[in-house]
């Protein structure tokens, strides 16, 4: 149910989401902090056993929506976990107005973590604005959507080709080709991008993909560099 990733955070595998009839495996991530409050990264859905588990780990204080498409579970964290503040996007906030949303995410940590967790936000992309995270005592960056990586054969039939001209498929992780033509503003991606690169990176979690556990920063050099090529 919970596994442990490193240093006070640990992953959980989510069921398939389909989209379009295309299959997405799921993850979400948990990073305890220092006062003992857990930071709840994409939440998956919500199961008994899995309740029981996270409140083992602690409190949860911090529920977050790091963009504009991963957002399904949360009213189910949100009534399981009233006293929890939920973070997200301006765009997201529009979108969900049934949710009850506490603070918006930006370019920089909240007060709640900052001392913890670092954050770039990278925006001016039509598909959507995607918070990136680091934990500092883990070394872990943590990706939404930005960053994917599908084995070969996950996706069946024309779907597959479909993936593998995303790169979906590529032999790395890597920036889907949608999200790469999607940028209004590449020279302010690029400099988002280059502030995650400058971070000590070991590990990289994503959302769709296994996890990288060692040589981190290079993982993300690569996915990124069509974009840090000038």
């Amino acid at each position: 149910m919970l596994h442990r990733f490193g240093d006070e955070i640990w992953t959980v595998e989510g069921a398939t989401v389909f989209v379009a009839g295309f299959a997405y495996p799921t993850r979400m991530a948990v990073i305890r902090l220092s006062t003992g409050d857990l930071f709840v990264w994409s939440p998956t859905a919500l199961s008994d056993r899995l309740q029981a588990a996270i409140e083992i780990l602690g409190p949860v204080r911090h529920i977050v929506a790091p963009n504009t498409l991963h957002h399904l579970f949360i009213g189910e964290w949100q009534a399981a976990y009233p006293d929890a503040s939920l973070y997200g996007l301006p765009a997201l906030r529009a979108k969900r107005p049934d949710l009850r949303w506490d603070q918006d995410l930006a370019d920089a940590p909240a007060a709640a973590w900052s001392a913890e967790i670092d954050q770039v936000l990278v925006d001016r992309n039509r598909i959507t604005a995607e918070v990136v995270f680091f934990h500092r005592r883990s070394r872990t960056a943590i990706f939404t959507d930005l960053v994917q990586h599908f084995a070969p054969g996950w996706f069946k039939g024309w779907r597959g080709l479909v993936a593998s001209l995303d790169r979906l498929t590529a032999d790395r992780p890597t920036v889907p080709r949608k999200f790469r033509m999607m940028f209004r503003d590449r020279d302010r991606a690029r400099r988002a991008v280059r502030r995650i690169a400058a971070w000590p990176t070991e590990s990289v979690l994503l959302a769709h993909g296994a996890p990288i556990t060692h040589d981190g920063r290079d993982a993300i050099l690569h996915a990124f560099a069509w974009l840090l090529r000038v």
